[in-house]
């Protein structure tokens, strides 16, 4: 499997969000609980069918991909760096981990949460508009000028496929399933 090797393959749960209401960033939760072909608990974004506003008035009846958003944590060092102050939940993700190269893994990956949740990774997560409006010139920051790699760097989307309660501190392993290595496309 290509890449397999650069892959961390275990690291933690930093922080867990979510927001019943669609706005661009999440309160933190003390837990989060996903259910099964739904999403997170009390979050605008559960449901079978896509819940992105955009998406959502075009082709309702389209299939959430885009059940649980993931960001690695170190995405905030580097836009630290940037002078760009951003936090857990501040982009919307309801999982913020650590020790993970999210927007590396291929298609299909199984992010094992916790002592039960399992979410299969579905996508990179597009940065829009509103991460402007968030904070001025952050989306340019996001973009990768990079020749390899993933496009953007604001985390993954999936699908919940197994459920459970989810919180900072818990362990996330990673299962590549997929061969040969596809991308993760942009959703």
């Amino acid at each position: 499997m290509p890449q397999a090797h650069d892959l961390s393959l275990e690291g933690k749960v930093a922080a867990v969000a979510a927001d019943p209401g669609h706005h661009f960033s999440k309160p933190v939760q003390d837990r989060i609980v996903l259910i099964e072909d739904h999403g997170v608990q009390g979050d605008a974004h559960a449901g079978p069918f896509v819940r992105h506003r955009y998406l959502a008035r075009r082709r309702p009846r389209l299939p959430n991909l885009r059940q649980v958003h993931l960001i690695p944590a170190e995405l905030f060092a580097f836009l630290s760096e940037a002078g760009f102050e951003v936090s857990a939940g501040d982009m919307g993700e309801n999982i913020t981990t650590t020790g993970l190269d999210l927007e590396r893994m291929p298609l299909g990956t199984f992010i094992e949460l916790g002592p039960s949740a399992i979410v299969e990774l579905t996508g990179l997560r597009t940065p829009c508009l509103l991460i402007d409006r968030f904070r001025a010139g952050l989306k340019r920051q996001v973009l990768s000028s990079a020749e390899t790699g993933p496009p953007f760097k604001s985390g993954v989307l999936g699908v919940v496929r197994a459920g459970g309660t989810v919180a900072a501190d818990d362990i996330a392993r990673v299962r590549v399933l997929s061969s040969p290595f596809r991308p993760l496309p942009a959703l």
